[in-house]
C-alpha cells in the first residue's frame, strides 16, 4: 500500500498539534508496512522523516498557466478571496492579518505562481495554497500510489487536484474546523474550502465524534462517509522518570497551546485569579503564542498576578518536556477542541489534567476531570482540590497510565489503514 499524503507542517517545524499528529500517524502506518510519500509546502533538512519519503513543494517545478488557473477556479472557488486565512497564523500573525484584509485577485496569484514556491505562508497564503495544489497534481501524475490523504483545509485543494488527475480515492483528515477556530464568526472562504474537500473526499477521517457531529450538522455531509479515528500520543519520555527541579516551592499549573479564542486562555487566567485568592502558594504558566497574548498579559496585570503568573512564549522540543515535567497539574479549557492531544502528553509525565467538556479527547478520558469551558468557578474549585488532595491526584495519575496503554498511534494507524484498504479495494 502506497499513500500520497499532503500536510502543511511536520516536526520539528510546527505551529500546532497538526504536525505532531502527522508524525505519530505516519510512524504508526510505517510500522504496518505502509509506504508514504508526504508532500510538504517546504522541505528543509531537519524534518523527522526517516520512516517515510518527504517531498518539499518548494523543490518541485510545476509550470502553470492562465488556463489552468481558470480551470481550477471553476472546480474550487478559492481564487478571489481575502488572503489572511487562518491555519494557525503565526509569521507575525500572518503579517498583522495582511495589513487588514487586503483583497487577493487572480492576477496576484498568477504573479505569485510564476515565482518559486516559498513553502511558508508567503506574501499571500491563498497563492501558496493554490500553488501547492498544482504541485499536488504534478506529483500525482508522476508518482505511483493507491490512496491520497490530505490533512485539514489548506491541503484539500491539493488532494482534490491529485484525485482529478489520477482517479485515485481521496481521504480528507479533519483535525480542526473553522467553527473550532472562529466560533460562529467563520471565514467563509475557509469554510468553502473545507466543504469542498469534504464533498470531494471518498472518505473523511474525523479525530473525534465531536468533530464528526460538527461536519454532519455544519457542512451537510452524510455521517456514513465519516470514520472516527482518535489521535494518540508519542509515549517516549526522554527525560526519564526524574521530575525536574523547580526554582520555587509552589505547585505549578500549566496551560500549553495557542493563545487564541479556540483554546480558552482567558478562562485559565480568570480561574488562576480565583485560585490565588484562596491559595497563594500556587504558580501558573501559559506556554504558547497567538492573537490573544497581549490581552492576556494586560488581564494578568489587572488582576495583580505578576509574581505568580508566567508567560513562556512558544515552546518546542525538549523545552516542552521540561515544562510538563515541572508541572503539578495541566489545564485545557478549550472553547471548541476537535481532539486536544496535550492532556495525553501531560499524562506521559504523570501530570493529571482538567479538560474542557467541549473537546474530543474527553471522549477517551473516562476518569479525567471535565468542566464546561465557561465555568470558571468550577475550574478554580477543581484546581484547588487537585493541588490539595494527594489521594485524588494519585488516582488520576494511575488512570492516566491506563489510558496511555490503550491510546497508541499503531492502533490509530491500523484503523486508518482499514479505510485505505476499503477504498483501494473499490478501485480494483
Amino acid at each position: 500500500m502506497r499513500v500520497l499524503m499532503f500536510g502543511w507542517e511536520f516536526p520539528p517545524f510546527i505551529s500546532g498539534g497538526l504536525g505532531t499528529a502527522c508524525l505519530g500517524l505516519t510512524k504508526g502506518l510505517a510500522q504496518h508496512g505502509t509506504d508514504i510519500l508526504f508532500v510538504l509546502p517546504r522541505l528543509d533538512s531537519d524534518e523527522e522523516g526517516r520512516h517515510l519519503t518527504l517531498m518539499g513543494a518548494n523543490r518541485v517545478r510545476a509550470s502553470v498557466g492562465l488556463r489552468q488557473i481558470r480551470e481550477l477556479r471553476e472546480r474550487v472557488s478559492v481564487l478571489e478571496v481575502l488572503s489572511p486565512l487562518r491555519p494557525y497564523l503565526t509569521e507575525k500573525e500572518y503579517q498583522a492579518v495582511v495589513e487588514e484584509h487586503e483583497q487577493l485577485h487572480t492576477e496576484d496569484i498568477i504573479r505569485q505562481l510564476e515565482s518559486d514556491f516559498s513553502g511558508g505562508y508567503g506574501e499571500n497564503l491563498m497563492a501558496e495554497i493554490v500553488r501547492y495544489s498544482f504541485v499536488g497534481a504534478h506529483v500525482a501524475q508522476t508518482e505511483e500510489f493507491d490512496v491520497i490523504h490530505s490533512h485539514d483545509w489548506m491541503t484539500a485543494p491539493a488532494g482534490i487536484e491529485a484525485k482529478r488527475v489520477s482517479g485515485k480515492p481521496l481521504v480528507v483528515h479533519a483535525h480542526a474546523l473553522e467553527f473550532d477556530r472562529s466560533g460562529e464568526h467563520v471565514n467563509q472562504q475557509v469554510y468553502d474550502l473545507e466543504r469542498a474537500g469534504f464533498e470531494a473526499a471518498d472518505r473523511i477521517i474525523a479525530v473525534s465524534h465531536f468533530t464528526k457531529d460538527t461536519i454532519v450538522k455544519r457542512y451537510s455531509i452524510d455521517s456514513g462517509k465519516i470514520s472516527v479515528v482518535h489521535n494518540a500520543v508519542s509515549q517516549e519520555r526522554r527525560l526519564g522518570q526524574i521530575r525536574m527541579e523547580k526554582a520555587f516551592h509552589e505547585k505549578l499549573v500549566l496551560f500549553l497551546g495557542r493563545i487564541t479564542f479556540q483554546k480558552g486562555p482567558d478562562y485559565f487566567v480568570e480561574a488562576a485569579a480565583k485560585v490565588l485568592k484562596k491559595n497563594p502558594n500556587v504558580r501558573f504558566a501559559m506556554a504558547g503564542s497567538g492573537d490573544m497574548f497581549p490581552r492576556m498579559v494586560e488581564r494578568m496585570a489587572e488582576l495583580r498576578m505578576a509574581d505568580k503568573f508566567h508567560f513562556l512564549g512558544f515552546v518546542r522540543g525538549r523545552d516542552v518536556e521540561r515544562i510538563y515535567a515541572m508541572s503539578d497539574l495541566y489545564v485545557m479549557p478549550s472553547v471548541s477542541e476537535p481532539f486536544g492531544i496535550t492532556p495525553l502528553e501531560a499524562m506521559v509525565y504523570d501530570v493529571p489534567s482538567i479538560v474542557s467538556k467541549q473537546s474530543g479527547v474527553a471522549e477517551i478520558l473516562d476518569d479525567a476531570v471535565k468542566v464546561d469551558f465557561w465555568d470558571v468557578d468550577r475550574l478554580a474549585a477543581e484546581i484547588l482540590d487537585l493541588l490539595d488532595n494527594e489521594e485524588r491526584r494519585l488516582k488520576l495519575v494511575e488512570s492516566g497510565r491506563e489510558t496511555l496503554r490503550k491510546v497508541q498511534w499503531e492502533l490509530a494507524a491500523e484503523k486508518v489503514l482499514g479505510v485505505y484498504r476499503e477504498l483501494a479495494g473499490r478501485m480494483t
